[in-house]
Order: structure tokens, then sequence, then C-alpha cells
């Protein structure tokens, strides 16, 4: 039997609970049901979002597709430099995983993920390219994705300038019989590949979402999945729930949230790290519905145990044989101040394949024991819907209020009535709509820190419209203990998306005026702050007032 990451539970008080759940588990045969499709699990009707949505479970065994995976791979070799996927949420997230960890091997193009829709990201991606060494993979589930039409219609144009069969630089991945699907085939897109119709977006990490990119950077996706499949076999359907290593990380992840240990924080080692962006993924948008979800804690610097309220659970991934010593003696403190902590190792990076395998088993269970659908996505559409309402003549029916950093009083007024609506369990999520690598994101990451220990409170940091598609369910559907705080600042400069009537500029407005009155409308606590022309300066000078606030 092939090796897989070993994981241990240092659960504290909470083992004896979740030692009773999985002996339920056992009694009630809950693995076995799982792989047989049980909608009961989850819910008395047979609703199709449960029924259809299972395929996930056998992808590490289906390897018919993996040999015209690699022969795509292999032709498409020399003839690229970059690799663009254009993508939003889950379609996107494994890709970006898999390029970080493994980088691209020597004479295979580099993969480069584009889910922004600021007109700077985009400005930013496009000077990087040489349409001649380019290909585009163009991933959307449904086909009629907003951001990932705009980006595709936006590299049409760049790349119809250049070259005489524009199509043949062009890729989709889309379930069959969607829009995109027609679109590839009017246009002569170069290759459309499939996907599977019962597996969702952030459950495709094996699917050709994850596998095509994966073989376009040359790594070896026969071996991950095996190493999947390894971990499958042990979560298989035979082997009780106490013996199921993704079950019984459902068992804590589940457990703990119903005791009030809903934050769920993912500390990984360097190599690593990518790997809580997909995660992040796939636990906020399966679990943060009807009051209820899990906050995945993810890219957070290790802090002392004082830093920490009760509302804590962290789960550590290294590799094996990285020196992980200052992790694990943060661990050791945070264990040792009573907070459950899960250790996960991996043997190699491919056992990537693995993790992911029991991160989705484990999420999917866990909702059973929330009571919870782990499969839609309810509130995601409600910002979808509000977006384009935004961007139409009539506009949204409530006006956005919002404060300006040009106006330093009133937004400390503002900031100090809005974080002192924190409660004990809650936690804060910045919103913003700003490019992700641009110069105010190291200002960010320290506003999450000083948030966080000044507070004790989880703070997250999301970029619009990634996060709309993953933690954007968890904000609106889920327990109502969030703070949000959103920004927003005016580019200077816009970028027409061609066939569409509209500039990015105006769709990422749109976006984050949708989200606030999503927000919004289910009474979540929502500060919106306008940056001025130095967006780096306006967030350090949030950063400093919330500092200062008593």
């Amino acid at each position: 039997m092939l090796e897989f990451p070993t994981i241990s539970f240092a659960l504290g008080s909470l083992t004896e609970r979740v030692d009773a759940r999985l002996a339920a588990w056992d009694g009630e045969d809950f693995g076995a049901r799982m792989w047989a499709r049980d909608h009961t699990l989850w819910s008395r009707e047979p609703i199709p979002e449960l029924t259809n949505r299972l395929g996930w479970l056998w992808l590490p065994g289906e390897t018919g597709q993996v040999a015209g995976i690699e022969q795509f791979a292999a032709e498409v070799r020399h003839e690229a430099d970059r690799v663009v996927l254009l993508g939003m949420g889950g379609s996107s997230l494994a890709p970006e995983v898999y390029q970080a960890t493994f980088g691209n091997d020597d004479g295979y193009p580099e993969l480069q993920v584009l889910d922004s829709t600021h007109p700077e990201a985009v400005r930013g991606a496009e000077a990087m390219l040489d349409p001649v060494r380019t290909l585009f993979v163009v991933a959307s589930k449904s086909g009629g994705t907003i951001e990932t039409l705009s980006l595709f219609r936006y590299f049409w144009r760049w790349m119809s300038d250049a070259v005489g069969q524009p199509g043949e630089r062009f890729v989709a991945f889309t379930d069959p019989g969607s829009g995109l699907e027609a679109l590839g085939r009017e246009r002569g897109f170069r290759r459309i590949f499939p996907t599977p119709p019962d597996v969702g977006g952030r459950y495709s990490a094996l699917t050709p979402f994850g596998l095509v990119p994966a073989a376009l950077i040359g790594m070896d996706v026969r071996r991950l999945l095996r190493s999947a499949a390894a971990m499958a076999e042990a979560c298989g359907a035979p082997v009780p729930p106490s013996a199921n290593p993704g079950l019984r990380l459902a068992a804590a992840m589940g457990e703990a949230a119903l005791a009030g240990r809903d934050k769920l924080t993912y500390v990984c080692s360097p190599a690593l790290e990518a790997f809580g962006g997909w995660v992040e993924q796939l636990i906020a948008e399966s679990t943060g519905k009807q009051g209820k979800g899990v906050v995945p804690v993810v890219g957070e610097p290790l802090g002392d145990p004082g830093v920490y309220s009760d509302d804590r659970v962290f789960a550590s991934m290294t590799l094996d044989g990285e020196d992980s010593s200052g992790q694990d003696a943060a661990l050791a403190l945070l264990e040792a101040a009573g907070h459950p902590v899960i250790r996960i190792v991996l043997h190699d990076l491919y056992d990537l394949g693995a993790e992911m395998f029991r991160s989705e088993m484990a999420v999917a269970a866990a909702g059973s024991i929330l009571g919870i659908n782990p499969f839609d996505q309810p509130d995601v559409q409600v910002a979808k819907d509000l977006t384009k309402r935004a961007m139409s003549a009539e506009g949204l029916d409530v006006a956005i209020d919002e404060v300006s950093t040009g106006r330093p009083d009133e937004l400390a007024d503002r900031l100090g009535e809005w974080i002192g609506t924190l409660r004990a369990g809650g936690y804060i999520a910045i919103h913003a709509y700003l490019p992700m690598d641009g110069p105010a994101t190291p200002v960010l990451e320290q506003l999450v820190a000083t948030l966080r220990d000044r507070y004790r409170a989880a703070a997250t940091l999301g970029f619009g419209p990634r996060f709309l598609h993953s933690t954007g369910q968890l904000h609106k559907g889920g327990a109502g203990n969030g703070l949000f705080l959103q920004f927003v600042d005016t580019p200077a400069r816009d970028l027409e998306v061609p066939e569409a009537g509209f500039d990015f500029g105006k769709l990422i407005e749109g976006q984050a005026a949708g989200d606030y009155q999503a927000l919004a409308g289910r009474r979540r606590r929502v500060l919106r702050v306008r940056l001025g022309e130095d967006p780096e300066a306006g967030v350090a000078m949030v950063r400093d007032i919330v500092t200062a606030v008593a």
C-alpha cells in the first residue's frame, strides 16, 4: 500500500466528543453510506446538489483521461513560455497551488493565474506576456462566470491583434453543453477539455481543472493521482469511521465548531504555504450557510498564546525533512495553553494529492455534523445578482455608505464605532478590491496582524473579486459573527472589456457594491473605506488608527 501523509490529534477537551462522534458513525456505517451517495447523511430530501455532487470520491481511480492530458502537455511544451489561466474560485485555486508548490519543470512553461478584475492587475499581467509564446486557459465550470469571460474577451482582442489564428492560443475547461464550450467551438479554440458535471468547482483539483495545468508545468499527474488513490483507499467504504483518516479529521472539525472553536487555523510550512488558499475556499464555501460555518484562517504567522481567544483549532502542515522547528515550538506552546492542535506531515510534495482528497472528505462529512449541505453555495449567487444590478442603469436600491481616507477624523470615528461592535467569538475580514500583488498588500497584511493582536480576534484578508467565490459564502451565510472592512479605490487608468459594453473599473466597482449590499442586506457589520490616490498610504492610515483606538 502506498504511503500517505500522517496525521495526529491533540484535541484536549474536545477528545471525548470527537470520540463519541466517531463511535456513532461506526454504528451508523457512515463511511459506507457516504460512498453509496446516501443523501440522508445531509438531508432527508434527495436534493440535486447532494445526489449529483459526489463524483470527486472516484476521481483518484479515474486515470483514463491522463494519457490525453500528457499528450497535450507534450504537444504545447515547446510552444509557450507562459500559460495564463483565466478563472475564478475552484477552477483556479488548485492550479495556483501546483505552480507555487512544484514550480514549472525545466523546459515547461510557467503557469500564471489571473483571477482579478482590477484594471491594474489586468494591465500588469499583460505587460509580462508575449502573445507568440503565451497559451491562455479559460476555466469555468458553468461557462458563464462574468470575471472569466471578461478576461477572455480582453485577451482575445489582444491576441487577435498579434497573431493570425488566435483560437490556437486558447484552451477551455468547462462542463459539457455550457456556453463556454459553444464559444470555444465558434472561435476555434485549440482544445476544449470537458469537466465532470458531478464534481463541484471547489472539489475539482483532480479533474481537468487541476490536472491539465499540472501537466502543462511538468508535474507527474499519475504520481499525484496515485497519492490521492492511496488516501481514497484508506478512507474507503469498508474502513470504519474511527479508523478513517478523512472522517477523523471531519469529526474534529465539526465537533470543534459545535463547541465554539469554529476558527480553523491552517499553519503551513514554507514549502506548502500555497495549500492555504485552496483549503480556505473548500472550507468556507462548503460550511458557511444557514447561520453556521467553520471560519478558515490561512497565512497567519503564529503568535504567542496570549493573542488568541478560545475559539481556535490549529492545523499544522509540514513537509518531512523541512526545518519546521520554529513552527513546532510555537504549536507546542499553543497546545500547552489548551488549544487543540492537529499535525499533518507530508512525506513529499506529491502527498498533496492525498491531502486534497482527505480535506474534501473531511469538509463534506463535517457538513453532516453541522446539518448543512456542503455542496451548494446559495449566497454566492446573491452577490452576483447585486453586481449586475449595480452595473445596470437603475443601480442598487440603497445608496452605498462609505467613508474616505481624505477625511481622517470621520474615518477614525467610523472605525472606532465599527470595531466597537466586535463581540467574543467574532472575527474580522478585510475585503480588498485591490491588485493582489500591489503596493498596498504588505500594509494590508500588517493590518491583519494588528487587528488580531490588538483585539484577540481571528482576522483574515481576501482580495476581490476572488474571495466572492470562496469566503464570500461564509461571510453572508455563516454565523453572523464577522466584522467586514471593505477597501475600494478608483483606478487611475481603466481598461475596456471588449464585446461587453463596460470597463474593468466599472465591473470591480459593481462587484464591491454588490457585495456590500449583500452583506448589509443580511445585517452584517460592514464598513466601506474609499482609499485615495495612494492605496498603500490609505491602508497605512487605517492601520495606524486601529492601533490607536482605545
